[in-house]
């Protein structure tokens, strides 16, 4: 992007843009391979919140990516950062998995249904009618509502999935309460990745496949923003959205020697 200082830091996202449909995308190994050979900070963030940073690290490993533990951040990580900065040493009813109990654990939430602070929504294999009616009469009666992220639907090899986002529609639906998403596209995502690797805005590549969250989150954060063409958003969406990324590029492939 003509103008913008050479970058030092790179986030990029994981779904569609290191792996898709559990395989990894020709040449992303090699991309993550020359990050960590560079030195560079760089980040690996997912809006999916059912895993653990330790899950997903032993997921890439399986597929040949050396990305530890550290450098991965996800929305349930940046879930309980946000919580924790809000009303430290609180209480949530979540609806989730492990990815978002064990962060919300470790920023020193209590979890419970009797009165809690928050209903936190975040993604689950198996969704139960009986948790989100729960969810739904917590929020009635006082409790704040936060999604993890607003994804409507998510991939799996037998099609779209619903996802956090649909789920918390049909919440808000019932209640009259819209949730705060934390996720991409909310910028805060971006920032407190940035901030986890100490990063500055001008000198930020965020990588990703969705202009409706990836580009949108990186474009409001400041941060140079290319879409890779290996997951969801095509070359002839990029048009319709009123926003453009810097650059698009087929694959990460493409960038290996830029680094």
């Amino acid at each position: 992007m003509t103008g913008r200082k050479p970058v030092e830091y790179w986030l990029t996202d994981m779904d569609g843009v290191l792996v898709h449909e559990g395989l990894p995308v020709p040449g992303a190994p090699e991309f993550v391979a020359r990050l960590r050979a560079s030195g560079k900070p760089f980040l690996v963030l997912t809006n999916n919140s059912i895993y653990t940073p330790r899950d997903l690290h032993a997921r890439l490993t399986r597929m040949g990516f050396d990305v530890p533990e550290d450098m991965i951040w996800t929305a349930a990580l940046a879930t309980a950062q946000f919580l924790s900065d809000q009303r430290p040493g609180g209480t949530a009813y979540v609806i989730g998995e492990a990815g978002l109990t064990t962060a919300l654990h470790a920023a020193g939430y209590v979890l419970t249904d009797f009165a809690p602070d928050y209903v936190v929504l975040g993604e689950t294999r198996t969704y139960s009618f009986e948790a989100i009616t729960k969810a739904i009469r917590l929020i009635n009666d006082g409790s704040r509502f936060i999604c993890t992220n607003p994804d409507p639907t998510g991939p799996s090899s037998e099609g779209a999935l619903p996802a956090a986002g649909s789920v918390a529609a049909l919440i808000s639906k019932a209640t009259g309460v819209e949730p705060y998403f934390v996720g991409k596209p909310n910028p805060m995502m971006m920032r407190s990745a940035l901030n986890t690797i100490q990063g500055h805005s001008e000198t930020t590549a965020m990588i990703g496949d969705r202009m409706d969250t990836d580009i949108l989150c990186g474009l409001e954060a400041g941060l140079e923003t290319i879409l890779v063409l290996t997951g969801i958003s095509t070359r002839a969406d990029v048009d319709r959205y009123p926003y453009r990324p810097s650059r698009v590029v087929n694959s990460v492939a493409d960038l290996v020697d830029e680094i």
